[in-house]
């Protein structure tokens, strides 16, 4: 599938078209984490990373771009959370969308189309860390089925500043039921 039009959670909000990532699309996708690094609220990354480092650190499936008008608005992709395999099935969400796009319903489309991708590779458990202040991305994860589990207290530092994060997850209805 070189499209992702099976994906259509839409709710008739902002019309974008979701389709995979590539290579060639890291620098529009760099430009909106960098844009969601400068929040402060997003993540406790400081800088974007180069390609090489972002392309280890994710699952080489479900690498999912919203485009609206041949603009890339916004990302979505997923993070091993170890390298053992008994948690093969287990991954962490991320989903930026761009600072001028940001609630049109991109992050709905996206995060719709991340849980059914991943679906399709296996994952039975999506999970997220949010920092509490980030309440937009805490109802977009609830409406799709995340849960918080549990709160990490004054776990890093970012700017100087102990912060807490949330974490949250889903378990597939799908993948991994036996």
């Amino acid at each position: 599938m070189n499209s992702a039009s099976a994906w259509s959670d839409t709710d008739g909000l902002d019309d974008a078209t979701i389709r995979f990532m590539t290579g060639a699309d890291w620098p529009e996708v760099r430009r909106i984490y960098a844009e969601g690094i400068a929040t402060g609220e997003a993540t406790f990354e400081t800088a974007a990373p180069d390609w090489e480092d972002w392309d280890a650190g994710h699952l080489p499936h479900s690498r999912l771009l919203a485009c609206s008008g041949g603009v890339v608005t916004g990302w979505a992709a997923l993070s091993p959370v170890s390298r053992r395999a008994v948690y093969g099935g287990v991954a962490e969400v991320s989903v930026y969308i761009g600072a001028e796009y940001r609630g049109r319903g991109i992050g709905a489309q996206l995060l719709a189309a991340l849980i059914a991708e991943s679906e399709r590779n296996g994952i039975w458990t999506l999970q997220s860390s949010i920092f509490p202040e980030n309440q937009a991305s805490a109802r977009l994860q609830r409406r799709f089925g995340f849960r918080v589990v549990g709160r990490r207290e004054r776990i890093a530092r970012r700017d100087g500043r102990w912060r807490d994060t949330l974490i949250l997850e889903r378990r597939s209805t799908v993948a991994g039921v036996d």
